[in-house]
């Protein structure tokens, strides 16, 4: 009985319905991500039209403004700041519920609370809070700073305010990753003799390395794109002490009508974030196989 091999053909059905979703992305994302590129070569009028082909001087111009050499060195700290305030918060209140205790849900969800909150919202409260006349930071510390205009304090005080609105999501992940470190290798370590903070490095730690490196990219990311809570506190001031790069990007294309550097700017952003994005990755593929 010879037997007789059935050639299946491929069901097109299952593509069809990925076409709405393909068409959105290319409208919405890769569109105006190629438009982006291509604008970043020529100079354009107020309306942002490609009028006067330039080749690479935008990028070059870029790296030889000091404004944007500053605006780099301001990125940088604001994005390291932000990195410690909010992935600590989230860390710290998520091992403070990692255990049962009465009113552990009304704490969880106050811990979770800012990814809830808009960040133009929460720019306007903290800009009355932060006031200093009349804000509740400075009657509560008795201190007479002004936050948002002293250039020693304006970019810390913007940070703070980013990490804590990360914190919430931050929360959330560690939480879950924390309820999900196995029981019985607590109980082998207090076997051993292994006290809380040994626990803490040898089980904890490594137990989540994974979810933290996770929580470590969108941090980087997330903290490279801020703008909301720049554009209303600070709008990169006083001087250009909290002008990050995307906040540089708006000034350019809205401010000064420069569509074809601010173009540029925002290609340098997504290499800095990508490459960046590859060296972690790279990392820690190199630290799971060791």
């Amino acid at each position: 009985m010879a037997s007789h091999s059935v050639k299946r053909k491929p069901r097109i059905e299952p593509y069809l319905y990925l076409v709405p979703a393909g068409i959105i992305l290319l409208i919405f994302t890769y569109w105006p991500f190629f438009r982006t590129i291509y604008r970043s070569f020529f100079i354009t009028d107020n309306r942002g039209v490609e009028k006067v082909f330039y080749g690479v001087k935008n990028y070059t111009d870029l790296f030889s403004s000091s404004s944007f050499q500053n605006s780099i060195w301001v990125t940088v700290q604001f994005v390291v700041l932000v990195l410690l305030v909010g992935m600590s918060i989230g860390f710290i209140t998520a091992l403070l519920c990692s255990k049962a205790f009465p009113g552990l849900q009304v704490f969880s969800t106050i811990y979770a609370l800012p990814m809830a909150i808009a960040s133009s919202g929460i720019a306007m409260v903290f800009k009355i809070m932060l006031n200093q006349q009349t804000g509740a930071l400075n009657q509560i510390l008795g201190t007479d700073i002004n936050w948002l205009v002293d250039p020693q304090y304006a970019l810390f005080s913007l940070a703070f305010i980013t990490g804590w609105l990360n914190s919430g999501l931050n929360f959330l992940y560690f939480s879950a990753a924390l309820a999900n470190v196995d029981e019985s290798l607590y109980e082998s370590a207090s076997v051993d003799g292994a006290d809380a903070w040994n626990k803490f490095l040898y089980v904890t730690l490594p137990s989540i390395r994974n979810i933290t490196f996770y929580v470590f990219v969108i941090n980087i990311i997330g903290a490279f794109q801020s703008f909301a809570q720049i554009r209303i506190l600070t709008a990169g001031g006083p001087g250009e002490s909290t002008n990050v790069i995307v906040h540089d990007i708006y000034r350019n294309a809205f401010q000064n009508f420069r569509y074809g550097l601010a173009s540029a700017e925002s290609i340098i952003l997504f290499v800095i974030i990508a490459v960046l994005t590859a060296i972690m990755f790279t990392i820690q593929a190199r630290g799971a196989r060791s």
